[in-house]
């Protein structure tokens, strides 16, 4: 089997294929060339991150993706699909599960919902999987929550991302849970359960990423 960030990749960067440059993603404000090129940009110059330690120099990072976003559209999308350079971090198996399969699989379905598909993709149960143990970070994503919050898979298996109360269970299947974890409320195929208020709340919140 071939692990989610290698078959997240092909899948991006075919969606990005079909889809018109300009066209509206979750990410607000990114059109799907701005994320092309924040992915690009994410693999390709980690001097770009620089922002995240240095809030002086954050806006260094955005003028780096700018620069990407302007070249052609094929040409990121082919830098998409020929992962990162050999000398990268992120080009090492190892580090490269651990650290695209889920930034991959949440930016696909950026593209694919911002620009109108809204059906969660039918992925196989190892790709579900390998989403489910990446949840077990939920607590750092999920850390400013406005409540409690249980993520719940549809056979009963819970993890609890923020003990608070009050107490929001939030179940669906380990992709869609993972778009609402990263802040994709709106976006995710979840049911709720509590408090009326705290699920309203919960729904509106902006947590994450």
């Amino acid at each position: 089997m071939q692990p989610l960030s290698r078959t997240e990749r092909r899948a991006l960067a075919d969606t990005l294929e079909t889809t018109d440059p300009e066209a509206p993603t979750l990410c607000e404000g990114w059109t799907a060339r701005d994320l092309a090129a924040h992915v690009v940009v994410r693999e390709r110059r980690p001097d770009s991150a620089i922002g995240l330690l240095v809030p002086q120099l954050r806006g260094y990072g955005e003028s780096v993706r700018r620069a990407y976003a302007a070249k052609p559209y094929e040409q990121l999308i082919a830098l998409i699909r020929s992962g990162p350079p050999p000398l990268s971090p992120l080009a090492i198996p190892a580090i490269d599960r651990l650290a695209n399969g889920v930034e991959l699989f949440v930016h696909h379905e950026d593209v694919r919902r911002g620009a109108g598909d809204t059906t969660p993709r039918a992925l196989s149960d190892e790709a579900e999987a390998e989403l489910w143990r990446h949840l077990r970070r939920a607590k750092l994503l999920l850390r400013r929550a406005p409540c409690g919050v249980v993520l719940r898979r549809p056979d009963g298996a819970m993890i609890t991302a923020r003990s608070d109360d009050p107490v929001v269970t939030v179940t669906g299947r380990p992709s869609e849970l993972t778009l609402f974890a990263f802040g994709r409320q709106a976006a995710a195929d979840v049911a709720y359960d509590g408090d009326p208020q705290a699920i309203e709340r919960l729904r509106r919140a902006s947590f994450a990423l």
